[in-house]
């Protein structure tokens, strides 16, 4: 059985992450698992976790009054998922649901920021990482609006 130190470091988004930071972040995870259905997190709820998928799919989702939940993106296994236990006010933008069993890292945000306000160079090393996810999930979800409401006649 491989050591949560070894899970994390081969799973791409911490690839190339420095040994001492390694440390730092493993120190603020643990194992976990969701059952297809249920919600990883909740539209403004307390953004206290980010996970890193290891197996299964979630769907990122905004549900939209008197209409059907909107899925604007599904993720798998090697990709990260919530990022606003990064930004103030620390509230979940969006839904992720459970579409198959899933097996995660689920990281403490608060022990992170902690680890990053006390090293720099490990802030800015997440930052950077999230904000490649940021960017990657915005593109995508531009993409998928533009096939949806781009086939509507004006």
């Amino acid at each position: 059985m491989k050591h949560l130190r070894d899970v994390i470091a081969e799973h791409p988004f911490f690839q190339d992450l420095a040994p001492d930071h390694l440390a730092l972040v493993t120190g603020c995870a643990q194992m976990a698992s969701f059952k297809s259905g249920e919600f990883l997190f909740r539209y403004g709820g307390a953004a206290e976790h980010f996970f890193l998928l290891r197996h299964g799919r979630v769907s990122l989702e905004i549900a939209v009054p008197g209409k059907e939940t909107f899925r604007f993106q599904t993720v798998g296994p090697g990709e990260v998922i919530g990022w606003s236990w990064l930004f103030e006010p620390h509230q979940a933008q969006f839904d992720a649901r459970a579409v198959d069993d899933v097996s995660v890292i689920r990281f403490d945000g608060k022990c992170l920021r902690g680890k990053c306000e006390a090293d720099a160079a490990l802030g800015y090393s997440l930052m950077k990482r999230f904000a490649r996810v940021l960017v990657q999930r915005f593109t995508d979800t531009r993409l998928q609006l533009m096939d949806v409401y781009g086939k509507q006649a004006p």
